[in-house]
């Protein structure tokens, strides 16, 4: 993927914008004046259903909410620095499936410290894994991760980090499936959010999974010495409800 600076994630996928405004996590294009950059990033500030958010455990309300369906594939690894994150992008071919909706996998990057909090804490990394289905409606299952054993998926990425921001690396004979980022007990809380970084788009529907993976701490510090903190802080519900599978 050819890239320009900066990177914005669109439609869940980054593109490349020549004119776009930049935007970070400090200073004075931190979160909270992310609306004012760019008339495009106006929900980061006046959206009703933003992400991430803060999920009590005692105000989720348990559904009977199918299970998610993974049939993700192996595939050539293709990571790029995009100036906000470690992103893999995957090619076509792998999907998700929940109920009746089929949504496939774009790309997943990560966050330090986690996005997504849970009864009042968040984890040290989260994975975003970011689906689109054929209408283009967006999907994202989040991945906590914390600090334990070494990460066999993760120790894959960090080893063939890009030397250089913004350019794609495609290292060869190098393959990987997202399958094994997951944990095996899948079930997930579940709610209508927003992207997480600029424009901020809403209508995303999001599955946090309830249970963590780990990482070590020094596959932590390895991603920490990149990007020391790339978390949007958490957002209002404002009404909206929190699922949880039964």
């Amino acid at each position: 993927m050819k890239a320009f600076l900066p990177m914005l994630l669109v439609a869940g996928v980054c593109v490349a914008s020549e004119n776009a405004h930049h935007w970070s996590y400090s200073g004075d294009t931190a979160p909270a004046r992310w609306a004012t950059l760019e008339p495009e990033f106006a929900a980061c500030s006046a959206g009703k259903a933003q992400s991430p958010v803060q999920i009590v455990h005692d105000a989720v309300h348990d559904t009977h909410q199918p299970h998610i369906q993974f049939a993700y594939q192996p595939a050539p690894l293709h990571i790029i620095d995009n100036g906000h994150s470690i992103q893999v992008n995957y090619p076509p071919g792998s999907f998700i499936t929940v109920g009746d909706q089929k949504y496939e996998l774009v790309q997943f990057h990560f966050h330090h410290p986690s996005e997504e909090w849970i009864d009042g804490r968040n984890f040290d990394m989260v994975a975003h894994l970011v689906h689109k289905d054929s209408a283009g409606k967006l999907a994202v299952i989040a991945v906590l991760l914390d600090s334990g054993s070494e990460n066999p998926f993760l120790k894959t990425l960090w080893a063939n980090l890009p030397k250089q921001k913004e350019k794609e690396s495609s290292p060869a004979a190098v393959t990987i499936n997202a399958t094994d980022l997951l944990p095996k007990d899948r079930s997930y809380y579940s709610f209508m959010g927003s992207l997480t970084t600029p424009p901020c788009t809403e209508g995303v529907r999001w599955f946090v999974l309830r249970h963590s993976g780990n990482l070590s701490p020094r596959q932590l510090q390895t991603f920490a010495t990149l990007y020391p903190m790339d978390a949007r802080p958490v957002q209002p519900l404002n009404g909206r409800e929190i699922s949880a599978d039964d």
